[in-house]
């Protein structure tokens, strides 16, 4: 599923805040937002804007983000975490029509996602390879009809690690494609490339498959997991030829056999323990939280999966989704 920026929402419910007089907290889909008072009621339409988003300049309705650079963060009102942005619907231009509830309307309002690093141009070889799915999993605040899916399925918890992400990506006629998140890099010093040349991913990985990790370290985001070299943390392996993903077992497997490292896997919960687990939002984001082992840093977050690769229709296609750690969005975030 991609992520939709900004779309239609609904208001489901508005809470008073303590102490405030002119904003009240707004849950919209799995999110809550801090809004001014009396601007909407429960069920009324939004405009919606999930975190990264970067609002137009130029616009009157937009015009009070400049001191926060137009982007949408995590903030901390009166005591609220709000997460995200909801706007009335009559910042949509004029004469046109109120979209149908879930519509992605980032380009009708000219939003842009935010890139913490643009890549330097010189570093890039080309277009991500097509045959390989890029690396992006939905917050679950945005899609909570997943819990749903997930419940009576056995399913296992990963670290999300705080470094950049790398895609490496053997062709079948045997070439090695090295990635960022988005693009082709050029062989060369960075730090994607060396890793690949440390673990022989030319020689190790087999043809037609891709290797998707974490690239943790020294010099890469602010190292929280306190390593002393760079490091590569597989979280997926991909069977182009097949058209999937490994299922944990084959991933660790896979890794194993290579010398690979894979994520750490903080839970595995099969038969009556997942039949039985409560999923709740609540209960996720309290899981979300702690930090990095071995060390006093807050860990970004965790992200669910089913042990056996499975379709989500809540998204759209595979069933994956993160849980941010909430204490890491406010006080280590950038």
């Amino acid at each position: 599923m991609e992520r939709k920026l900004v779309s239609i929402q609904r208001i489901d419910a508005i809470d008073p805040i303590a102490g405030a007089d002119n904003i009240v907290k707004a849950r919209v889909m799995g999110w809550d937002v801090v809004v001014k008072k009396s601007e909407f009621t429960p069920g009324s339409p939004c405009v919606f804007f999930e975190i990264d988003s970067v609002l137009p300049e130029g616009k009157p309705w937009a015009e009070f983000m400049r001191p926060r650079g137009f982007r949408v963060k995590t903030a901390r009102l009166r005591g609220v975490l709000s997460q995200g942005l909801a706007l009335p619907v009559d910042i949509l231009p004029a004469g046109s029509e109120l979209p149908e509830l879930g519509t992605d309307i980032r380009d009708l309002l000219g939003v842009v996602k935010y890139e913490p690093v643009l890549p330097d141009t010189r570093e890039i070889a080309g277009a991500f390879p097509g045959q390989v799915p890029k690396t992006d999993e939905i917050r679950l605040q945005s899609a909570l009809g997943v819990l749903d899916e997930m419940r009576g399925r056995d399913f296992y918890v990963t670290t999300k690690c705080d470094g950049t992400s790398a895609t490496y990506f053997r062709s079948l006629d045997g070439e090695l494609v090295a990635c960022s998140r988005n693009w082709a890099l050029v062989r060369g010093p960075n730090p994607v490339w060396r890793m690949a040349d440390q673990l022989g991913l030319e020689r190790v990985i087999p043809p037609g498959f891709a290797l998707q990790g974490e690239l943790c370290g020294p010099g890469i985001q602010k190292n929280r997991l306190g390593l002393t070299e760079l490091a590569l943390f597989v979280f997926n392996v991909y069977d182009t030829r097949a058209g999937r993903f490994l299922d944990l077992a084959e991933m660790k497997v896979f890794c194993a056999e290579r010398k690979l490292s894979t994520v750490p896997v903080e839970a595995v919960l099969e038969g009556d323990a997942a039949v039985e687990f409560p999923h709740s939002l609540e209960l996720w984001l309290e899981r979300a939280k702690g930090l990095y082992e071995g060390t006093r840093n807050r860990k970004e977050g965790i992200v669910v999966r089913p042990l056996h690769d499975a379709r989500s229709e809540t998204l759209g296609g595979r069933m994956s989704w993160k849980v941010i750690n909430n204490d890491f969005l406010l006080k280590d975030d950038d």
